[in-house]
């Protein structure tokens, strides 16, 4: 009896429940059960990648769209894609997880090349940029992560009145050399002259150029610039007017430096895909662009969404480029090593 019992309970099935599997399995595979799924997500898909694909041509006339979509471009592939490839595979829909491959070889071709290691050897001059934030409650101790960096240079930008002492004081040993334009300044291991500040149209300084004497003998021009923050509103859409008007007077002031080898650091309050730094972009080069490893995203300190802090150069070569361990701030300090 148990024996019987056993043979007939491992070999017998549910026909009705067979016959389902079946019809589920045949209508997966039937055309109109493949292909005819899924056809909004599939839409959807390729609206995605013409949108990366076009992103230059969304106008900046209302409210500065274009510059807000390029602000945060790779960020369309990193979720879009993802979030609609789970979607299609919950519909079942084969057409849409075809359409995916459009937004998906896009984005490689955008981004595929940052995420790469492209960092080298040989520099010899390493820099370092850092917002450090007007409200960080510890400037002492963001002195002291900057001098364990070993940059030669470095570049601080949104310096107070109150915070400046306590800035002087903690970089002094380790940079004799400084310059300190309003709310930008200047550090370096090397000696510094012809200091002054640069008029980015905001009716006060926050920016400065000023010549570091490189190791080797050569004058290295290099700019500190801490450009207009931007905003999201409601009513206004993305407030950059003031941040673009000071960036094409900051690539103005750039583009007549008689010195040929040209470093700028600084807080540009946008990424190198933002069409309005145009001004600054198209006459240099981006170290983490060139010589980085990742996006390099800087801001916020706590999850990182844009890199919107940069070191560019002109007449230099990058060698590798990388972000420095958070401070107080609510930036990432950011390093490069540069060959002279």
């Amino acid at each position: 009896m148990a024996q019987a019992y056993m043979t007939e309970s491992g070999q017998g099935q549910d026909p009705e429940r067979a016959a389902s599997g079946a019809r589920r399995l045949r209508d997966w595979w039937r055309p109109e059960g493949m292909w005819r799924r899924g056809i909004v997500l599939a839409v959807l898909a390729v609206l995605l990648g013409l949108l990366m694909i076009l992103h230059a041509h969304v106008p900046n006339t209302v409210g500065n769209l274009g510059s807000l979509l390029e602000t945060f471009l790779p960020w369309l592939g990193l979720l879009g894609v993802p979030v609609l490839l789970i979607a299609a595979v919950l519909r079942r829909s084969t057409t849409a997880v075809v359409a995916l491959l459009l937004p998906a070889v896009v984005w490689v071709s955008l981004f595929g090349g940052q995420v790469t290691d492209k960092k080298g050897t040989g520099g010899n001059l390493t820099v370092a940029t850092h917002n450090v934030d007007a409200d960080n409650p510890d400037p002492a101790g963001t002195a002291r992560d900057i001098v364990k960096s070993g940059a030669d240079v470095v570049a601080l930008e949104e310096l107070t009145g109150d915070a400046l002492p306590t800035y002087k004081e903690g970089l002094a040993k380790a940079y004799p050399y400084r310059t300190v334009q309003g709310t930008v300044g200047l550090w370096s291991k090397h000696p510094i002259s012809d200091a002054a500040p640069v008029n980015i149209k905001m009716g006060w300084t926050r920016a400065l150029r000023a010549t570091v004497k490189a190791p080797d003998g050569r004058q290295v021009a290099f700019y500190v610039a801490h450009l207009p923050s931007v905003r999201v509103k409601l009513n206004a859409g993305f407030t950059a007017n003031q941040r673009d008007d000071s960036a094409a007077a900051l690539g103005e002031a750039i583009s007549k430096e008689s010195i040929g080898q040209v470093i700028l650091l600084g807080d540009l309050n946008g990424t190198m895909n933002d069409r309005s730094l145009a001004p600054v972009t198209s006459q240099m080069r981006s170290a983490q662009g060139a010589a980085g490893d990742g996006f390099g995203f800087s801001w916020p300190a706590g999850f990182p969404m844009a890199r919107i802090d940069q070191i560019m150069m002109k007449g230099i070569d990058p060698v590798s480029s990388w972000s420095l361990p958070r401070t107080g701030s609510d930036h990432l300090p950011l390093a490069a090593s540069v060959k002279i």
